[in-house]
């Protein structure tokens, strides 16, 4: 039996770490992480999270976001919450889910939509 030693392929070739610096700007959110609700054209709700709500709002207008909304455009936000990180907004966002569609409407009209200058939707 002959051994040979493995090659050095991308696979098991070893990361290049990034500076401390830069590793901190890749993973550092564009913005606070927000909960919202987009209102589709069949009047169904959409509830997802961002950290860029203008860039997520385009996505969704040009079907890219999700595939529930891409089949039932134009789209519009009825809602935003902002959260203090990506952990509460996933969790904020999963206890809108649970709601039934009358809390979802109380809770649209309760609370004004807190929604950044420039975000057109």
């Amino acid at each position: 039996m002959s051994t040979t030693k493995p090659t050095k392929t991308p696979a098991n070739r070893p990361r290049k770490k990034l500076p401390k610096k830069q590793r901190q700007q890749r993973t550092r959110p564009v913005g606070e992480w927000l909960v919202y609700l987009l209102r589709c054209r069949d009047g169904s709700l959409y509830t997802g999270i961002t950290n860029d709500l203008p860039k997520r709002l385009k996505a969704h207008a040009a079907g890219k976001a999700s595939r529930y909304t891409r089949s039932r455009p134009p789209v519009t936000l009825a809602y935003t919450e902002p959260q203090p990180s990506r952990s509460a907004a996933l969790k904020r966002e999963a206890a809108i889910k649970k709601l039934t569609r009358p809390q979802k409407d109380r809770l649209i009209l309760m609370k004004p939509l807190c929604r950044p200058a420039d975000t057109t939707g």
